[in-house]
Protein backbone atom coordinates (compact mmCIF):
# COMPACT_ATOMS: atom_id res chain seq x y z
CA UNK A 1 0.00 0.00 0.00
CA UNK A 2 1.53 3.15 -0.92
CA UNK A 3 1.96 6.44 1.33
CA UNK A 4 -1.15 8.39 -0.02
CA UNK A 5 -3.31 5.49 -0.34
CA UNK A 6 -2.39 4.68 3.51
CA UNK A 7 -3.34 8.69 4.69
CA UNK A 8 -6.38 8.58 2.54
CA UNK A 9 -7.53 5.74 4.70
CA UNK A 10 -6.30 7.32 7.98
CA UNK A 11 -7.99 10.23 7.01
CA UNK A 12 -11.38 8.89 5.66
CA UNK A 13 -11.66 7.08 9.06
CA UNK A 14 -11.27 9.85 10.97
CA UNK A 15 -13.84 11.83 9.02
CA UNK A 16 -16.41 9.14 9.36
CA UNK A 17 -15.50 9.56 12.97
CA UNK A 18 -15.61 13.10 13.38
CA UNK A 19 -18.72 12.77 11.69
CA UNK A 20 -20.68 10.89 14.56
CA UNK A 21 -19.14 12.68 17.09
CA UNK A 22 -20.32 16.10 15.59
CA UNK A 23 -23.85 13.95 15.12
CA UNK A 24 -23.73 13.40 18.83
CA UNK A 25 -22.76 16.45 20.00
CA UNK A 26 -25.63 18.40 17.92
CA UNK A 27 -28.05 16.48 19.33
CA UNK A 28 -26.74 16.65 23.32
CA UNK A 29 -26.90 20.46 23.00
CA UNK A 30 -30.69 20.44 21.49
CA UNK A 31 -31.88 17.45 23.15
CA UNK A 32 -29.80 19.25 26.34
CA UNK A 33 -32.05 22.81 25.60
CA UNK A 34 -35.27 20.73 25.90
CA UNK A 35 -34.20 18.54 29.23
CA UNK A 36 -33.23 22.19 31.20
CA UNK A 37 -37.21 23.43 29.44
CA UNK A 38 -38.72 20.93 30.63
CA UNK A 39 -36.92 20.46 33.89
CA UNK A 40 -37.75 24.09 34.71
CA UNK A 41 -41.63 23.75 34.19
CA UNK A 42 -41.30 20.50 35.92
CA UNK A 43 -40.15 22.28 38.64
CA UNK A 44 -42.86 25.58 38.48
CA UNK A 45 -45.66 22.73 37.97
CA UNK A 46 -44.33 21.35 41.28
CA UNK A 47 -44.91 24.51 43.30
CA UNK A 48 -48.31 25.03 41.94
CA UNK A 49 -49.30 21.71 43.26
CA UNK A 50 -49.64 20.36 39.59
CA UNK A 51 -48.92 16.82 38.43
CA UNK A 52 -45.14 16.87 36.65
CA UNK A 53 -45.22 13.14 36.15
CA UNK A 54 -45.49 13.86 32.59
CA UNK A 55 -43.13 16.70 32.13
CA UNK A 56 -40.29 14.43 34.36
CA UNK A 57 -41.04 11.55 32.33
CA UNK A 58 -40.04 13.46 29.37
CA UNK A 59 -36.88 15.02 30.60
CA UNK A 60 -35.77 11.41 32.35
CA UNK A 61 -36.03 10.15 28.68
CA UNK A 62 -34.41 12.67 26.56
CA UNK A 63 -31.40 12.84 29.85
CA UNK A 64 -31.09 8.77 28.95
CA UNK A 65 -30.91 9.54 25.36
CA UNK A 66 -27.98 11.93 25.98
CA UNK A 67 -26.39 9.90 28.03
CA UNK A 68 -26.26 6.58 26.27
CA UNK A 69 -25.30 8.92 22.76
CA UNK A 70 -22.44 10.98 24.47
CA UNK A 71 -21.34 8.41 26.47
CA UNK A 72 -18.78 7.08 24.11
CA UNK A 73 -17.07 10.97 23.19
CA UNK A 74 -15.74 11.90 26.69
CA UNK A 75 -15.02 15.43 25.60
CA UNK A 76 -18.76 15.71 25.19
CA UNK A 77 -20.41 13.91 27.54
CA UNK A 78 -18.06 16.06 30.11
CA UNK A 79 -18.65 19.47 28.02
CA UNK A 80 -20.95 22.02 30.39
CA UNK A 81 -23.93 22.10 28.01
CA UNK A 82 -24.62 17.92 29.21
CA UNK A 83 -23.21 18.78 32.42
CA UNK A 84 -25.72 21.76 32.78
CA UNK A 85 -28.60 19.56 31.36
CA UNK A 86 -27.86 16.74 34.05
CA UNK A 87 -28.26 19.58 36.95
CA UNK A 88 -31.23 20.93 36.00
CA UNK A 89 -32.70 17.32 35.35
CA UNK A 90 -31.73 16.60 38.87
CA UNK A 91 -32.59 19.30 40.46
CA UNK A 92 -36.25 18.49 38.82
CA UNK A 93 -36.36 15.36 40.23
CA UNK A 94 -34.67 15.73 43.82
CA UNK A 95 -37.52 18.88 44.24
CA UNK A 96 -40.46 16.42 43.56
CA UNK A 97 -39.21 14.05 45.48
CA UNK A 98 -38.21 17.00 48.86
CA UNK A 99 -41.80 17.86 48.35
CA UNK A 100 -43.82 15.25 48.08
CA UNK A 101 -41.81 13.63 51.16
CA UNK A 102 -40.15 10.57 48.89
CA UNK A 103 -36.95 9.26 49.14
CA UNK A 104 -34.04 11.19 47.29
CA UNK A 105 -33.27 9.63 44.44
CA UNK A 106 -29.59 8.45 43.75
CA UNK A 107 -27.10 9.63 40.97
CA UNK A 108 -27.23 6.42 40.06
CA UNK A 109 -31.13 6.44 39.74
CA UNK A 110 -31.41 9.21 37.46
CA UNK A 111 -28.19 8.67 35.84
CA UNK A 112 -26.49 11.96 36.61
CA UNK A 113 -22.98 12.29 37.63
CA UNK A 114 -21.76 12.98 41.09
CA UNK A 115 -21.29 16.96 41.02
CA UNK A 116 -24.24 17.61 38.78
CA UNK A 117 -26.39 15.49 41.46
CA UNK A 118 -24.92 17.71 44.18
CA UNK A 119 -25.35 21.26 42.24
CA UNK A 120 -28.74 20.00 41.55
CA UNK A 121 -29.43 19.12 45.42
CA UNK A 122 -28.65 21.96 46.64
CA UNK A 123 -30.15 24.27 44.11
CA UNK A 124 -33.74 22.01 44.85
CA UNK A 125 -33.36 22.57 48.59
CA UNK A 126 -33.17 26.44 47.85
CA UNK A 127 -36.54 26.18 45.57
CA UNK A 128 -37.84 24.96 48.63
CA UNK A 129 -37.77 28.36 50.16
CA UNK A 130 -41.00 29.59 47.87
CA UNK A 131 -42.93 26.17 49.26
CA UNK A 132 -42.18 27.38 52.36
CA UNK A 133 -43.29 31.10 52.08
CA UNK A 134 -46.40 29.70 50.72
CA UNK A 135 -46.68 27.66 53.71
CA UNK A 136 -46.44 30.80 56.11
CA UNK A 137 -48.88 33.20 53.91
CA UNK A 138 -51.48 30.53 54.09
CA UNK A 139 -50.67 30.09 58.18
CA UNK A 140 -49.60 26.22 57.49
CA UNK A 141 -46.34 26.69 60.37
CA UNK A 142 -46.02 23.16 60.71
CA UNK A 143 -45.74 22.17 56.61
CA UNK A 144 -42.95 25.37 56.97
CA UNK A 145 -40.90 23.98 59.79
CA UNK A 146 -40.87 20.42 58.39
CA UNK A 147 -39.83 21.88 54.46
CA UNK A 148 -37.06 23.96 56.63
CA UNK A 149 -35.82 21.16 58.68
CA UNK A 150 -35.36 19.11 55.11
CA UNK A 151 -33.49 22.51 53.93
CA UNK A 152 -31.59 22.03 57.07
CA UNK A 153 -30.76 18.21 56.37
CA UNK A 154 -29.57 19.19 52.91
CA UNK A 155 -27.43 21.55 53.76
CA UNK A 156 -25.71 19.82 56.56
CA UNK A 157 -24.98 16.99 53.88
CA UNK A 158 -23.52 19.36 51.17
CA UNK A 159 -21.02 20.86 54.06
CA UNK A 160 -19.28 17.59 54.33
CA UNK A 161 -18.05 17.56 50.93
CA UNK A 162 -14.74 19.17 50.91
CA UNK A 163 -13.24 18.44 47.76
CA UNK A 164 -11.57 21.41 44.92
CA UNK A 165 -14.56 23.29 42.41
CA UNK A 166 -13.02 21.15 39.51
CA UNK A 167 -13.91 18.35 40.57
CA UNK A 168 -17.17 19.29 42.35
CA UNK A 169 -18.53 21.48 39.17
CA UNK A 170 -18.61 24.57 41.71
CA UNK A 171 -20.43 23.28 44.80
CA UNK A 172 -18.77 25.65 47.24
CA UNK A 173 -19.78 28.56 45.49
CA UNK A 174 -23.46 26.63 45.19
CA UNK A 175 -23.58 25.64 48.59
CA UNK A 176 -23.10 29.31 49.86
CA UNK A 177 -25.68 30.52 48.14
CA UNK A 178 -27.97 28.36 49.70
CA UNK A 179 -26.83 29.10 52.79
CA UNK A 180 -28.05 32.48 52.73
CA UNK A 181 -31.29 31.69 50.86
CA UNK A 182 -31.36 28.34 54.22
CA UNK A 183 -30.43 31.56 56.79
CA UNK A 184 -33.38 33.95 55.63
CA UNK A 185 -35.65 31.40 55.13
CA UNK A 186 -34.97 30.27 59.16
CA UNK A 187 -35.77 33.83 60.08
CA UNK A 188 -39.09 34.32 58.13
CA UNK A 189 -40.02 30.78 59.28
CA UNK A 190 -38.86 31.80 63.04
CA UNK A 191 -40.78 35.50 63.02
CA UNK A 192 -44.32 33.80 61.56
CA UNK A 193 -43.90 31.01 64.49
CA UNK A 194 -43.42 33.81 67.14
CA UNK A 195 -46.20 35.82 65.63
CA UNK A 196 -48.58 32.96 65.69
CA UNK A 197 -47.78 32.26 69.26
CA UNK A 198 -48.57 35.79 70.20
CA UNK A 199 -51.90 35.78 67.94
CA UNK A 200 -52.55 32.48 70.33
CA UNK A 201 -51.87 33.71 73.35
CA UNK A 202 -53.95 36.92 72.88
CA UNK A 203 -56.96 35.38 71.56
CA UNK A 204 -56.74 32.66 74.95
CA UNK A 205 -56.16 36.17 77.43
CA UNK A 206 -59.63 37.70 75.46
CA UNK A 207 -60.95 34.48 76.01
CA UNK A 208 -60.54 34.24 79.68
CA UNK A 209 -61.59 37.82 80.42
CA UNK A 210 -64.60 37.38 78.59
CA UNK A 211 -65.31 34.37 80.72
Amino acid sequence: MSTHESLSISVTNIIQRFDAMSTARDAAISEGRQVIRLAANAIRALHRGDDATELLDNARSRMTSIVDHTRPYPNIFWAGYVQDAMKEYAEAEITSALLQGEQIPSPEAIRVEDAAWLNGLAEAASELRRDVLDALRRDDTNRAEELLQQMDIVYGVLVTVDFPDAVTGGLRRTTDQFRGVLERTRGDVTMSVRQSRLEHAIREAEARNRD
